[in-house]
């Protein structure tokens, strides 16, 4: 099929009329491209959001305390991160297809092996080979779209991304949650080694190669470390990278606590606490809508950027009031409407650091992709054994989290990126 063809980009437009910039071509062709690598950007949120429910249950099964059951989430987080400093790397070498593939049949296999661990060491162990295979989804994905995008084209792809990958925080737990009530724990890694296979067969059939040879990097390890030092001396670039991290970082407290926050403190079952995740959900994917269709493109990236940031701030000041007494009394309602405007604003945060990262480095998509993610995860990963310091009765230190989390991120905003300045792009 020629390279312009209304469905996919084969996996031999290895010629120049790849994509190097943006152009008519990958824009006819990106609805099936879009699906896919929605479903790549989905797969991380996926393999973590539908396992939330079962949290407590697996305390029980396994004879854990929930600090240890939580490091479930922080190995997986951590594969995440390290992961994709070794996938975004080879991805600008081999092409994207190739490290793409071998990252999906691995997580297959760590997904299949994590419903069969006998204990708790067994499943932190293959959660964390889990994470570093399935690392290559989210940043050959994130890379393929500085491919085809640039400038205000790539910020709305973004967005239109959040709109599919966004599904998975929605669907996840719903399912999640109805699993729970016909089989166990471990029927949630049966389905995600189905959705696995699914989605390798998926991309082995319709994601073709974005990165042609003569746009490649030749060099080892050493020329990729180099790479990624030049992009951290980037100061706007590491001011981008920073701030969506550390608002990340704020998302998954929510993440990792919410469900001991809202089954264990407000005596909500697992179905109540699906269908408050999903609505949350619903409320990023919503305004991550608004951002790409109404915003980009007529309002400045950076002032979005800054009034997403700041309602993050704002509400994470809200819930720390809450949870520590000062109302008095607070229930699950108002606290849900806390965690609500979170979640919704990360829909202005987070496309929008990515994207102006990203337009700085048209010359090391992969590496820079792997920045950003490995950034994101690992400081979520640190965040995520933090909420449970306290034990399971109080919701007090994901609130603290958050807010510490969002105030650095307001800060590197303003004092890496410095917004009110024009600054040039990297060549």
């Amino acid at each position: 099929m020629p390279e312009s063809g209304p469905t996919h980009i084969p996996a031999e437009a290895h010629t120049p009329a790849a994509p190097s910039a943006p152009s008519a071509a990958p824009r006819r062709a990106s609805l099936l491209v879009t699906l896919v690598l929605g479903g790549l950007t989905a797969l991380p949120p996926l393999s973590m959001d539908m396992y939330l429910p079962a949290l407590p249950e697996v305390t029980q099964a396994l004879g854990a305390p929930a600090a240890t059951v939580q490091l479930t989430l922080t190995a997986c987080l951590a594969g995440l991160a390290l992961g994709q400093l070794v996938a975004g790397p080879m991805s600008d070498k081999w092409g994207r297809r190739r490290p793409l593939l071998i990252g999906m049949i691995v997580y297959v296999a760590a997904t299949a092996v994590c419903a069969l661990a006998p204990g708790i060491e067994p499943l932190i162990a293959f959660r964390l080979l889990q994470g570093l295979a399935g690392a290559a989804a989210i940043v050959i994905a994130r890379a393929v779209v500085r491919d085809l995008y640039d400038g205000v084209e790539m910020a709305r792809f973004f967005s239109t991304l959040m709109l599919i990958s966004g599904a998975a925080p929605i669907v996840a737990p719903l399912i999640g949650g109805q699993v729970l009530r016909i089989t166990d724990w471990r029927g949630v890694f049966h389905i995600l080694t189905g959705v696995g296979v699914l989605l390798t067969f998926v991309v082995w059939k319709w994601l073709g190669e974005t990165l042609p040879p003569e746009r490649r990097h030749s060099g080892g390890v050493g020329e990729a470390l180099r790479t990624m030092r030049g992009l951290l001396a980037d100061r706007v670039f590491t001011g981008y990278m920073l701030a969506g991290s550390l608002a990340f970082a704020a998302l998954f407290a929510y993440i990792s606590a919410s469900p001991f926050v809202v089954q264990e403190i407000y005596g909500a079952s697992p179905q109540t606490f699906s269908l408050l995740f999903g609505l949350n959900s619903v409320g990023l994917v919503a305004v991550g809508q608004i951002n790409g269709k109404l915003l980009v493109g007529r309002v400045s990236m950076d002032k979005v950027l800054g009034f997403g940031l700041a309602v993050i701030t704002l509400a994470s000041v809200a819930l720390l009031l809450m949870t520590s007494g000062v109302f008095g009394h607070v229930g699950l309602l108002p606290v849900s409407a806390g965690l609500f405007a979170l979640m919704s604003a990360m829909g202005l945060a987070m496309p929008n650091t990515n994207a102006q990262a990203l337009m700085r480095t048209p010359h090391a998509a992969g590496s820079a992709s792997a920045l950003l993610g490995t950034s994101s995860f690992l400081i979520g990963a640190v965040a995520s054994p933090l909420v449970g310091v306290a034990g399971e009765a109080t919701a007090v230190p994901m609130a603290v989290v958050q807010l510490v989390c969002a105030v650095g991120a307001v800060g590197c905003f303003l004092g890496l990126c410095r917004p009110w300045r024009k600054q040039p792009v990297t060549p």
